[in-house]
């Protein structure tokens, strides 16, 4: 990807927040439990049980959910620029229905691209698990069947900064701090997100957090392309 060329207006930048697809390990049924403890029995060793591990649950596809989806795109306009928020939230499946049919109808386009930090490894092919798991049709931009890499629509700004290092990972707390940007982990931190959606009950928490990951990720490309960082008064939020 080369960006000095990149059209920062043909970007649409998000996050999505994810977690277990129940609250507790004992709402899943028998089949799903054993599937479950199967699946990580590796991982946990004997540090943990399954029941005890389940709050981890929202990183896999097959046993988490997506709670909610926030987008982020820039308007310029006469030298100014207006980035845009929006949230989808609520029940997964209109949460999926609504962010597809953005998709289809703003950002459908060749030359549209989709941009998530470590979004090549979690956001995207999540996103796209969920959909094909509630019989939905995948947009374009998730379908990367018969696809070359350098077909698929997707930009990975942990993937930009590693310039070329496989080997290297970078979280976004880490690399925000680095190149100077205000860090969008002042309140929660992914790992907290299970309890403040069931027990605190508080999805408006988890909405604004994922709303600073989206900001905190066009920073990036911003700053990697050397651009201006975008002040708060250049940031609201819309209905499509």
């Amino acid at each position: 990807m080369n960006l000095e060329k990149l059209n920062l207006e043909h970007v649409l930048f998000l996050d999505i927040e994810t977690v277990p697809e129940y609250a507790s390990f004992e709402e899943l049924e028998d089949i799903k439990q054993e599937l479950w403890a199967e699946k990580t029995k590796y991982i946990r060793k004997d540090d943990y049980s399954a029941e005890e591990y389940y709050p981890r649950a929202g990183i896999w596809a097959e046993f988490g959910k997506i709670v909610c989806i926030s987008v982020g795109f820039l308007s310029l306009k006469d030298e100014k620029r207006d980035f845009r928020l929006k949230t989808f939230a609520g029940e997964e499946q209109s949460i999926l229905e609504d962010f597809s049919q953005l998709l289809n109808d703003h950002f459908n386009k060749a030359y549209h691209l989709l941009c998530a930090h470590n979004g090549k490894e979690f956001d995207f092919p999540f996103i796209a698990r969920r959909m094909i798991i509630h019989q939905l049709k995948l947009p374009q931009k998730l379908n990367n069947t018969g696809k070359r890499p350098w077909e698929i629509p997707h930009l990975d700004t942990m993937e930009l900064w590693r310039f070329g290092d496989y080997k290297h990972f970078t979280s976004l707390k880490l690399l925000t701090h680095v190149l100077g940007i205000p860090s969008p982990k002042n309140d929660i931190s992914g790992s907290q997100v299970y309890e403040v959606f069931y027990h605190e009950k508080n999805i408006q928490r988890i909405i604004e957090y994922c709303e600073r990951d989206v900001i905190a990720i066009a920073q990036i490309v911003l700053r990697l392309k050397q651009h201006k960082l975008l002040e708060d008064s250049e940031i609201s939020s819309v209905s499509l």
